[in-house]
């Protein structure tokens, strides 16, 4: 795990209108560490997403990845950034090959045919490489988007509710992936309602409630019981 971390977010507010969503969110994540965000809906995890995605813009505080503000250098956080949102952002019309392809030429990449096949070997979708991708079911798309992600070797992955509509052969899959990620280094943030199975990749836990992170706590041996009460008292607190 590296010393400094590569996602810092300090004191991030973000307000719509009049209502505050994020009213003094500080975060850090280090390379090789993955953060599960939990949070009712509405909390703002979402939101935290996209600012960290170079999607919307804080309306005070500041976010970096690897030192790069994500509001005022997008350019440069954009290539160090995969993104698995809760829709998987591919193309219907499309077929899996065709989407990877279509991904890696926008992302700048200089991917060769084997390379895209490896890609879809690597998340078990060889065999369906040139069926249209409205065929898929939706834990075939999430596996078409992981793929896309993986090609990019991001140092930060972001992921929204990445382990929804996934059979539990899917799921183990997913984790192990995402073991495999942390491993060469890259720092994860995960949004998840889950408190079970879902959370076994995460090193830290992470409850947003109030605008604020309410409580951060290394996972450690925490079980689903323990992740479920400590949800509500902080939640409640914050509340």
């Amino acid at each position: 795990m590296s010393v400094d971390p590569i996602v810092r977010v300090v004191e991030v507010r973000k307000v719509f209108g009049l209502v505050p969503v994020l009213d003094g969110v500080s975060l850090e994540i280090r390379g090789g560490e993955a953060v599960a965000l939990l949070g009712a809906n509405g909390a703002g995890k979402t939101t935290l997403l996209k600012i960290l995605a170079t999607l919307l813009r804080p309306t005070r505080g500041t976010a970096t990845i690897a030192g790069h503000d994500v509001a005022r250098a997008p350019e440069a956080v954009r290539p160090l950034l995969g993104v698995v949102a809760h829709g998987a952002w591919v193309y219907d019309d499309l077929t899996a090959r065709e989407n990877l392809r279509f991904w890696s030429t926008l992302g700048g990449l200089h991917t060769g045919a084997d390379e895209l096949t490896a890609a879809l070997a690597g998340v078990g979708l060889e065999r369906a490489a040139d069926a249209r991708v409205r065929t898929f079911s939706a834990g075939m798309k999430r596996r078409l988007s992981l793929a896309r992600v993986m090609l990019a070797r991001p140092r930060v992955l972001l992921l929204d509710e990445p382990f929804a509509g996934l059979d539990q052969r899917a799921k183990k899959w997913l984790e192990e992936r995402l073991e495999a990620l942390k491993a060469g280094g890259a720092a994860l943030l995960m949004v998840t309602h889950s408190f079970g199975r879902e959370l076994g990749v995460a090193d830290r836990l992470a409850i947003l409630a109030g605008g604020r992170i309410a409580l951060e706590t290394p996972r450690g041996s925490l079980g689903p019981d323990d992740i479920q009460r400590l949800y509500a008292v902080h939640a409640e607190e914050a509340s």
